[in-house]
Parts: C-alpha cells; structure tokens; sequence
C-alpha cells in the first residue's frame, strides 16, 4: 500500500526498472519530459499529480482507494466525507 509520496516514487522506480525502461524511454511512453520523471523518482515534492499519475499508469501500476478500509474513520480515526467512503 501507498502510504507516502516515498512509496509511490520508490514503486514507479521499481517498476520502471522491471519493465526494462530508462527514465527516458518512461517519459516518452508517458507522454512527459525526462526532467520529471528524474524528479518524481527524486521524491521531489512539488511534482504535479496528473502528471504523477500518468507516469503510475505508464508503467502499469493500479492506484486504488487511498483511504484504509480497515479503519473506519480513515489514518487519523477522523470521519471521511461519503465521497470517499
């Protein structure tokens, strides 16, 4: 599970490397520049999402509910709005 923007770099990192990709060739099939997808893999914080998320797809991965079901008020034990229940 996802649970920072640590994990989710170090898991297109990871998946990029399986695939057999250089970053360059991640940031073509991705549709972005190669200067983000070094800084995503860097963890840089002001990535943009979209782009982020793009990226997480290119490389197949399968980003589902953030929100952990096992607790019913979400990581902080505060009630979610339904929109993400």
């Amino acid at each position: 599970m996802i649970r920072s923007a640590r994990d989710f770099c170090t898991l297109v990192r990871a998946r990029r490397k399986a695939c057999g990709w250089t970053q360059t060739e991640l940031a073509r099939r991705a549709g972005t520049g190669e200067r983000f997808i070094v800084e995503l893999e860097a963890g840089k914080p002001n990535c943009q999402l979209e782009k982020a998320l793009i990226v997480a797809r290119a490389v197949g991965l399968e980003l589902g509910d953030l929100k952990d079901r096992s607790r019913p008020g979400g990581r902080n034990g505060t009630r979610l709005p339904a929109d993400f229940r």
